[in-house]
């Protein structure tokens, strides 16, 4: 090879090493911005994730405030999954009715507008999709609502829950509350029949994860139960992705 060509054979290859090298280098800040997309998307969304819990546990705690000192005189319970269980049915309902009791009247108008003040605080308003009224049942059949038992305690169910909320509305507290304030109610209030489908044991717990037998009386109860805005967490965290 002349020395010509082969000054050229090395120009030749110098350039092509120079166009690799680039290469090199772009592909090695498009990796790195990559990973900082990914690092910072992954941060955001444990942002997100840890945001929506603490804001539950802070709801949790201050629910567990107000009413600890009324759980055992009421005989009430809270969950971690912000259900208020009213589990004596002695003061609730009597059997087969869906007439409050005077006890339990008594009760609500002490614990309904603690409750929803609550519920309207600036920190949780915005975080929370439902407020469930529930109504649950044993397992004996209503043969005056319906032949089928679970029907029959569904329609028994869902019209403790119904008296119940309709004695919210009656209130002098709902009466009260601004026309916007009832529109935002009218929209997070539900009254939910849920018959002997989520029955509790003796230990509280439902009977359909402990495999345990139905305890009738702790089964027939009402519980308020507030749903937090988890699809919304959902949401921000597809986008992120």
């Amino acid at each position: 090879m002349s020395l010509r060509n082969k000054k050229n054979s090395d120009s030749n290859w110098m350039s092509f090493s120079d166009v690799m090298t680039g290469l090199m280098v772009i592909f090695l800040f498009i990796a790195i911005s990559y990973m900082m997309q990914v690092n910072k998307s992954a941060k955001k969304n444990k942002e997100i994730v840890d945001n929506f819990y603490q804001n539950k546990e802070l709801l949790y705690k201050r629910l567990k405030h107000e009413f600890q000192e009324d759980f055992d005189e009421w005989d009430v319970e809270l969950d971690e999954d912000l259900s208020i269980k009213f589990t004596n049915p002695d003061i609730l309902f009597k059997s087969g009715s869906s007439n409050l009791r005077v006890e339990f009247k008594g009760i609500l108008n002490d614990f309904l507008p603690r409750y929803f003040n609550i519920i309207i605080e600036p920190q949780f308003i915005d975080k929370i999709s439902e407020v469930r009224i529930e109504g649950h049942t044993d397992n004996e059949p209503i043969w005056m609502l319906d032949l089928d038992s679970y029907i029959g305690n569904i329609k028994l169910s869902q019209q403790r829950s119904a008296q119940v909320l309709k004695y919210f509305r009656q209130t002098s507290y709902f009466r009260k509350l601004s026309n916007n304030s009832k529109y935002r109610f009218e929209y997070l209030l539900t009254a939910n029949g849920l018959s002997y489908g989520r029955t509790l044991d003796k230990h509280k717990e439902l009977t359909f994860m402990s495999k345990r037998p139905i305890d009738k009386v702790l089964s027939r109860r009402v519980e308020f139960k507030i749903v937090t805005k988890s699809e919304d967490v959902l949401k921000s965290l597809k986008r992120n992705m």
